[in-house]
This record gives structure tokens, C-alpha cells and sequence, in this order.
């Protein structure tokens, strides 16, 4: 996915993400007003408060504003805190109004968060709420609008997803096979198509008979 980064510099590091982190789950935040990603991402960072996140996502686009291997400050937890120390913060824009923007954004995060799911070979169990860590009644329109239908839609665009992913994986040869598939492409034995499926025996029937007829030529 296209991420738009825009990310703080290094001598605020001790202001917005004072510490390296490995990641390990997702906290999902409402931004409490009307502005855009990229508007959230520059007011973080060019104000000196304690407060930060890694990724805003409005309805059309997602800003990066924190890098992943940074802490921020989003949960509410304190300074030893799981969301503040472990989270991966995204900030879910437009939702002060809510109205046709904040549900295209809200869309658009749940497809990047299942987009990052697929990417660290994560579960759905590893998406939380800011409500999780402080008790704090966020994000607040997705949680009115209900948290187990925004589950859903993650879990949907996760599918589809990993279902992609096994179409190419069916038409794409093994590495070990990828010479002699494409010497047989190249010399009219198999049209190419479907590398991973089973062979009828007219398919097989059909490609001897081409390969003998190669032979006989030479």
C-alpha cells in the first residue's frame, strides 16, 4: 500500500518516540476532530507536547509520522506502559463529524491494518483499542458505531488478502521448476498457464505429443 511519510526528525526523538521498539499489536485511535492525515501527522509533529502516533489514515490517504521501530505516545499508559511501549498507534481521521468521510476512512484503515497484519504474520487478536490501555472511551465513533463490526471488516480485508496472495502463488512456478517451465512455454509444450494444478491425461497426452513432434523436426 502507499504509505505518505512524513516523518518527525531525529532531534525530536526525545520529545515524540524517546525509545526503539519491536511492535507487537495493533491500538486503533479516533482522532476526536475534522482534520486530514497529513494535517494530524504536521501538527504532532511540529508542537513539542508528549503526544504521538504512528500513522494517521483519512479517506484517502495514510500518513506515516513515526517510524515503526519508535515508541509513541498514544495509549495512555505511562512510560513503562504495553500501549505505549509495544503499540503500533494509527489515528483514524474525521471523526469529530463522522458523516460519508470518517466511514471511507475508517475503510481505508482497515485495509491498512489488515495490510500490516499480513505483513508481520499477525491476527485479528492483535488489534486492540486505546481503550484497551487507558480506559479512555477511544476511538470513540468506531466504538458508537461498534467495535466488533470494525473487527470484521479487518478480518474481511485480511482474507482477501491472504486469498490474493494464494491465486498468484497458483500461477507462479516453484523456483525449482521456473527453468523448465519456461523452457516448455518457449518451445510451445505447455500454453503456461496453471503451474501448481493437477494434469489431466489429455493435457498430458497433449504435451508428449508436442514434445515428440519437437524432436521429430530436429
Amino acid at each position: 500500500m502507499k504509505i505518505v511519510q512524513n516523518l518527525v526528525p531525529a532531534s525530536k526523538y526525545s520529545v515524540k518516540c524517546p525509545y526503539s521498539m519491536t511492535p507487537e499489536f495493533i491500538v486503533v485511535h479516533n482522532t476526536a476532530n475534522d482534520a486530514s492525515a497529513r494535517n494530524e501527522i504536521a501538527y504532532m509533529i511540529s508542537n513539542n507536547n508528549q503526544v504521538s502516533f504512528h500513522y494517521a489514515v483519512d479517506d484517502k490517504e495514510i500518513v506515516q509520522g513515526i517510524p515503526e521501530n519508535r515508541n509513541a505516545w498514544h495509549a495512555g499508559d505511562g512510560a513503562h506502559g504495553q500501549g505505549n511501549r509495544k503499540g503500533l498507534s494509527i489515528e483514524i481521521c474525521y471523526s469529530k463529524s463522522g458523516g460519508q468521510r470518517f466511514i471511507e476512512a475508517e475503510k481505508l484503515a482497515a485495509k491498512f491494518i489488515a495490510h500490516k497484519l499480513k505483513e508481520k504474520g499477525w491476527g485479528i487478536d492483535r488489534v486492540k483499542k486505546h481503550q484497551d490501555f487507558s480506559g479512555k472511551y477511544c476511538p470513540h465513533r468506531t466504538l458508537d458505531m461498534g467495535w466488533q463490526r470494525f473487527l470484521d471488516m479487518v478480518q474481511a480485508e485480511l482474507n482477501a488478502v491472504k486469498g490474493a496472495d494464494k491465486v498468484e502463488d497458483k500461477n507462479t512456478p516453484s523456483s525449482w521448476a521456473k527453468e523448465a517451465w519456461e523452457w516448455a512455454k518457449k518451445e510451445g509444450i505447455t500454453d503456461g498457464t496453471r503451474p501448481k494444478d493437477t494434469t489431466t491425461r489429455e493435457e498430458m497426452v497433449t504435451m508428449l505429443h508436442r514434445y515428440h513432434k519437437k524432436v521429430a523436426q530436429k
